[in-house]
């Protein structure tokens, strides 16, 4: 692994689906308004690069930074969980683990509905905020780039993301497949975040339903949505008497408590409810109620159909893009370790090539300086790239060349 500097160090950290249940997620989710403390905060750590991935299903930070411990600070006195609670169940990657991690994560090989693309729409939003505030440096600007490079071409050359692609989807397809008589009954979806929108969108193109009502405690975001889709609006103050006349009931609200309890139901009716939301947003009592069948994110991600299945077969060629792609990020990596070696012995050269055309200069007559000057700089390239060219397939012996190198010629080690 090489580092840009040597007191740091490339780490990522965090916690998934995978060890985390959804209220310890719940925890550690990172509002707008975290986002910008962690960020903003991170340089009096001693993080020199930073950014942040925060969806229902993960929470991440990856960066430069002394040690791991210190993100999972920053991380934990910015939300609303413990280091302890954090640490039993979370990953610490250091190194070529966490460029591997963020790979994965980008390209949707990690996300819980095998595909899923919408991780690396976080991804890029995270890296804007943080290079906005001046917080990542060439060697984060690069590795995101590639894992972006990286999703585009598995996305474009494999089925991987064919079918569902989102919990979003797999809420509907769940919907459809429990709900008899889907175009005719009452949905109900309160909230209108992304996870909301995506819902909304879902819904009305797969049930081909007519009564779907948005209700948003901002009515104006709910008015944006409904009018792309001609969909009813209602004030969050009508949520009670909605859901009485509701059939199904969709909640994607971004509160940080449950907004939805058994004491604001009293339809007698079948009710499906599906909870979206990280944390939590329908109280457990809900299901205290005969009528109620409340469904959360985590049942809805573990649907293993013959579609998800299908998109296994295309993990090998997934893998085999994204080794490409990595194998290009170290090579650049690799460049940048020996590159300011290269330069230091060309400005030797240099300083060799200026005393020697001085020499002769002084000792021979109608000297043609240009003539010897361009000679000696083709003279100097020559040598510069095959030291490049050593140096680039050294094969694990680049710092001991290095040395050499710069012993050989004294290169000052400041510009190594």
């Amino acid at each position: 692994m090489i580092l840009l500097k040597r007191e740091q160090q490339f780490y990522a950290i965090g916690l998934s689906y995978k060890k985390a249940d959804a209220t310890t997620r719940g925890h550690f989710a990172i509002s707008e308004t975290a986002q910008a403390a962690i960020l903003n905060g991170a340089r009096d750590e001693g993080v020199t690069a930073l950014t942040v991935i925060s969806t229902c299903n993960r929470t991440e930070l990856y960066g430069f930074a002394p040690d791991a411990i210190t993100l999972v600070k920053i991380l934990c006195e910015h939300t609303h969980g413990t280091i302890e609670e954090f640490l039993d169940v979370a990953y610490l990657h250091k190194g070529d683990e966490a460029i591997a991690h963020l790979f994965k994560v980008g390209t949707g090989l990690d996300s819980q509905i095998l595909g899923d693309f919408e991780i690396i729409g976080q991804l890029k939003i995270g890296f804007k905020r943080s290079k906005k505030l001046q917080l990542i440096n060439p060697f984060m600007e690069r590795l995101v780039n590639a894992v972006i490079q990286a999703s585009k071409r598995i996305k474009n050359e494999t089925e991987i993301s064919s079918g569902a692609t989102s919990v979003s989807f797999a809420a509907v397809q769940y919907i459809m497949a429990r709900v008899p008589y889907m175009s005719e009954k009452n949905i109900l979806l309160f909230g209108t975040g992304k996870i909301g929108r995506n819902t909304c969108e879902n819904l009305v193109k797969h049930t081909k339903n007519e009564h779907i009502t948005l209700i948003n405690r901002t009515k104006e975001k709910a008015d944006k949505i409904a009018g792309k889709f001609n969909l009813l609006v209602k004030e969050y103050a009508q949520i009670e008497s909605e859901i009485a006349q509701t059939d199904v009931l969709v909640v994607a609200t971004g509160a940080q408590k449950p907004t939805v309890s058994k004491e604001i139901i009293h339809s007698k009716k079948p009710l499906l409810i599906l909870d979206l939301s990280i944390p939590k947003n329908v109280s457990n009592d809900v299901e205290e109620l005969e009528n109620v069948t409340l469904i959360h994110l985590d049942q809805l991600s573990k649907m293993t159909d013959a579609t998800l299945k299908r998109r296994q077969g295309y993990i090998p060629q997934a893998e085999a893009i994204i080794k490409e792609i990595t194998d290009e990020f170290n090579a650049w990596l690799q460049t940048r370790k020996f590159a300011p070696t290269v330069k230091a012995l060309k400005a030797r050269l240099k300083e060799v090539q200026a005393a020697e055309l001085e020499n002769v200069r002084k000792k021979t007559p109608d000297f043609s300086e240009a003539t010897a000057t361009a000679m000696s700089d083709k003279i100097i390239q020559k040598i510069t790239n095959q030291v490049a060219h050593h140096l680039r397939h050294a094969n694990g012996e680049t710092e001991e060349s290095i040395a050499l190198i710069s012993t050989i010629f004294q290169l000052d080690q400041h510009n190594v």
